[in-house]
This record gives C-alpha cells, structure tokens and sequence, in this order.
C-alpha cells in the first residue's frame, strides 16, 4: 500500500512537470476482436507509441460490464504487475511482454461465456500523455449433431391451412446457430399463405443456444417425391461452418387425376374356360379410394380394384370401364379408363354327314369337319392315331375294306396354345365278304382240331361251314376290330375237308381247309426198334464186362457174388402176337416173369 501511494506521488509529480512542457501524443493499437473456443485460452494484444519515447508507462486492463461500466482487472507500471482482487479474472489472467517493444499481452485461460465482453488497455505516459484501445473478446462453442423429424400423419393437398412438414433442432453452440430448410436442394423461403419457416431460439442455463425450426407449408402433387433437410450454419474462430441433417419424405394424399385399367391374366388372348383377371389402377394417393369396375355393355359392376371372373364364355367379351372415389376429394373431377375385352371361342366339332356314314367298295369317300371359331382354324385327320389327312375335308378315292374304321378330326388355333376340339366319323365300307388267307392244308396227328375263318364285309356276313362228310355248321362268330371270325371244331377219324362260307346281300366268299390224318403206328415201330437198339447194346457192353475188357475185370471172376437191383437192367419187351413177356438181364439171358 505504502508502494503504491509512492508511485501516485511521484506520478502526479511527473504529470505536473508535463502539464508545464505540454503533452506529447500516446497512440494506442487493438485488433477490433479476438475469438477463441470455449474452455481455451485468450490472447489480446495492445500495441502503443509515443513520440517522445516510451518512458515511463502505466498500463491498466479493464473490462466493461454489462452494466456498461468499466471494472480494472490488471495494473502495471514500472515497479509494479498486478491483477486486481475479486473480479472474475483474478485468478485466470497474466499479463506479459515489454514496455520497451511497446506490446503487451493480456492472456486469459479457461474462458468462460461470461468472458465475451469488451476489454480496454489504457495506457498513461508521465510525459506523452493518455491512450487507450479496446478489443471485443468473441466465445464459440460448436453446436451438437442437428437433428430432423418428419410429419407423423400423410398430408392432404386439400388443407385448408399450412401443413407441418418437420422440425428442425440443434443444441448447445454459441454464438447461435443458423437454420436453413431445403426443398430438393433448393433453400425455401417464406411465402405468405403457402410457406412458413418458424424458429424459435433458447437460452440454455449453460449459457449455450438450442434453436429449433419448423417448416409449414400447402403440398402439391409434386411434393410426394419431394426431399426435404435442413442445414445448419455455426461458427468458430475464424471460420463459418456447415452441416445437414438426413432427408425427409412425407406422405401427400391427392386425388386422381388419371386412372387405368387392364387385364393382367391370362398374358396373351383370352379364350373361353380361362381365368380373366382384371386390374384398375388410378395415380393418386389417397386414404380410401373406392374402386368400381362394370361391364358397360350388360350393366354388371364389381366395387373393387380388381376383378376376377373364372370359366369366362364369349357372354363375357365387352368393354370394362374403372372409376374412382374418394369422398375426400368430392370437388374433383370423376375419372374413368375402359379396355374392350374379346374371349375367344371354339365351338365343337361337327362332322358332315354325320357320326357314321356307309360308302360302296371302290367308290369314294367323302367327309367334312367344321368348327365355328373367332379365329382361324387348322383341321387334321387321323385314323387309328396316324395322320391321314389336313384340311377339314376328308377324300378318299377307290376305297377298300381297310378304308372302314374309325377316323378322328382334332380342329385347332394356332394362335392360341391348347384351344382345339375335336368329333369321330364311323366309316362302314359296303360290299361282299372277303374272307382272309388262311393256311388251309393241314396235317394232324389228333382226333380233333380246331379251325378259324376271318372275314371282313359290310353289312355282317353270315358265316357257315360244310365238311365233306355232308355236315352243315352254323356257328356264333364273333366281332373283331377287323371284321367277323368263326371257329369250329372237326372230328379227325380220316382224311376230311371243311369250308367256311361267307355271305351277305352283296355277295359271298369261301375257302376249303384239308386236314390229312396222321397214323400212330408208325410212331410205335419206331419206338420199338429204338428199344431194340438199347438191348443190343446192353448185351455188348455185359459180355466185354465178362471178359474183363472193361472196369478191370478178368473173366476167372466170380459172377455168383449176389448183385444189388441197381446193377441190373431189365427191358421187358412185349409186341401184340405175342401174350408172353420176354426179360433182358444186364447178361442179356432170357430170365421168366416171376424173377423180376
């Protein structure tokens, strides 16, 4: 204390003896602001000059409150550098450099949003006089991550007032950020009764600001595909920063203004027992459309979007028309869309002249297959599942009795898979039997056999036989996928012929079988003589047994020794003119019938 009364002493000493030589000019220079982040370190810098020299300077920091009045923070003269007790920034400022360069440096740590004020070096010559400069100290904090949040509820263009599009937030920066909204990368603007931006701006208790932005605004159609975001503008020392939130899309419910209708089944033409499925479809949005789709031509309607109608028949053909309806929208014009449906048909075959039709031997056929279609048609014949025939005419000249059968004519689209129908055509060809080849000289050894005739002819032959012992058979013939068959049986005592005769009223045919009788006395000798062989050879092989040229044997050996009845062979020989049974040992020696 007792310092700093010498030091007022002696100054006001010099001031006097300045007062007396006049005052020389101190010039003081600041930059007009210094920024610095929150939490960081400050430096303000007051540069002087005096035309006289330096001297001896006083230098003293002040602040200005917000009460706009000014408070000292640091004081220094030529003995003595001191912050001043009890302001806010005793125990966070310093102060350094040199009289001599005429720079000083106020530095300020851990800087507080309360440190954005306005700070004054003053600075007193004894001999130049007073100056002063004044610096505006500028606190930033980066702000947090914006955020964006769309309208919940879709957005009908039909509102009567401004709709909510989405708000907009960002917390705690400073100074106070900047809020920009953009619609498809362009900035919107506030446009009265169609547009409106609205901040709002919060002083948190941190001293940081929290903006928050909504954007209201009439949609459009347009507006559907629409991408909405904001950008956030923000500061920090020595540069302006920018950053964007994601993009938003809302719902827009709007009217149709166009609508369409189609068949989606069957893909290509339509044709009697499909599945006909019809869809309508309109380009609005809204929240209950209601679609209607009728049949213009018989008045039928079906409320729905889509229509399905199983085993469509040509009845079904006509113009289908769709129409909307919204009772949101009931001010707007009714739209409708129609598409003219064509289901093709194919009626049944018919087969002229009829199902069955009879035809002379030799003469010509002649036939017709028709189908009424909407479309164009190809016909093939066929009989016995084999082409024979295109077109749906059927000619055939010099028919046979191969001719008859049943023919099939299949009538189809082409220009659509699997539509075809088809009808059968019975063919009779009229003309006396014929009766088949057979192979009738026949050899047998049996009492019986058994003979087949086949005939073919139109109408049914009336089939017979006559065999050479003057016998007439009329037996049950039987239908055959050819023709006519009879069987008969014919005793075998001899030599005997049979013919099979067959007739209607255009004529007849025959054919003789001959059957030769076969002896079985021959059959016997042979067997006989066969035996016979047997026996002979028997005998050899015993009597080279006997004299020991085979198996080892000499002919001293006993042959008494008693034989099993494997060993022996006996052939019992009988012929008819004789009652007596001859038996052959393996020895060949005639043995009676009670040694068997």
């Amino acid at each position: 204390m007792a310092l700093r009364d010498v030091s007022s002493a002696l100054l006001g000493l010099l001031l006097l003896l300045h007062t007396w030589g006049g005052w020389a000019d101190v010039q003081v220079n600041m930059e007009d602001k210094v920024e610095v982040s929150l939490g960081q370190t400050a430096q303000i810098t007051c540069m002087f000059t005096s035309d006289d020299g330096i001297g001896a300077m006083i230098i003293q920091w002040f602040y200005v409150k917000r009460s706009n009045e000014k408070e000292r923070i640091y004081y220094r003269d030529a003995t003595t550098s001191v912050a001043d007790r009890g302001t806010p920034f005793t125990d966070r400022i310093s102060m350094n450099g040199s009289v001599a360069t005429g720079e000083m440096v106020l530095t300020i740590r851990n800087v507080l949003l309360e440190d954005e004020l306005e700070f004054i070096c003053l600075v007193k010559s004894l001999t130049d006089g007073t100056a002063e400069g004044r610096t505006k100290l500028q606190v930033f904090e980066t702000p947090n991550a914006p955020t964006i949040e769309a309208a919940q509820n879709g957005i009908s263009v039909n509102e009567d007032v401004l709709s909510k599009i989405g708000t907009c937030e960002v917390k705690n920066g400073h100074p106070k950020p900047n809020i920009t909204w953009y619609r498809n990368s362009t900035p919107v603007r506030s446009v009265p009764g169609e547009l409106h931006v609205k901040s709002t701006v919060t002083s948190e208790s941190s001293g940081l600001f929290s903006v928050m932005s909504e954007l209201r605004m009439k949609v459009v159609k347009e507006d559907k595909d629409a991408q909405f975001y904001c950008e956030v503008t923000y500061f920090v020392p020595g540069a302006t920063l920018m950053t964007e939130t994601s993009r938003i899309n809302v719902t827009v419910y709007y009217p149709h203004d166009a609508v369409n209708i189609w068949v989606a089944s069957p893909a290509g033409k339509v044709k009697e027992g499909d599945r006909l499925e019809l869809q309508c479809e309109g380009n609005g949005n809204t929240q209950s459309s209601i679609f209607t789709i009728r049949h213009v031509e018989d008045g039928r309607s079906w409320e729905s979007d889509r229509l399905e109608l199983q085993n469509v028949s040509r009845l079904d053909s006509g113009v289908y028309e769709c129409e909307p309806f919204d009772p949101e929208f009931l001010a707007d014009s009714i739209v409708t869309k129609n598409t003219s449906v064509f289901v093709h048909y194919l009626d049944s075959a018919v087969v002229t002249p009829g199902a069955m039709m009879e035809v002379t031997k030799g003469g010509q056929l002649q036939a017709s297959c028709n189908a009424l279609s909407s479309l164009q048609t190809n016909t093939v014949w066929f009989k016995d599942g084999v082409e024979v025939s295109t077109g749906h005419r059927l000619i055939i000249d010099d028919v046979s009795f191969d001719t008859s059968g049943l023919y099939e004519c299949v009538v189809t689209v082409p220009e659509i898979e699997g539509m075809s129908t088809s009808s059968t055509l019975t063919v009779k060809v009229v003309g006396a039997p014929e009766i088949a080849e057979e192979d009738t000289d026949l050899e047998t050894y049996d009492k019986s056999v058994q003979l087949k005739c086949h005939a073919i002819g139109y109408p049914a032959p009336e089939m017979t036989w006559t065999t050479s012992d003057g016998k007439v058979t009329k037996t049950t013939q039987t239908e055959t996928e050819s023709g006519f068959e009879s069987v008969i049986t014919v005793q075998v005592s001899s030599n005997i012929t049979a013919v099979c005769h067959a007739s209607n009223e255009y004529g007849s045919d025959l054919v003789t079988f001959t059957i030769t009788a076969k002896s079985n006395g021959v059959i016997i000798a042979v067997i006989i003589i066969c035996i016979l062989l047997l026996a002979v050879v028997g005998a050899v092989l015993y009597f080279l047994y006997k004299k020991g040229k085979i198996c080892g044997r000499s002919g001293k050996q006993d042959l008494t020794k008693g034989k099993s009845s494997k060993d022996n062979i006996v052939v019992e020989m009988k012929s008819d003119n004789t009652e007596e049974a001859i038996l052959l040992g393996v020895n060949g020696e005639k043995q009676p019938p009670n040694d068997q």
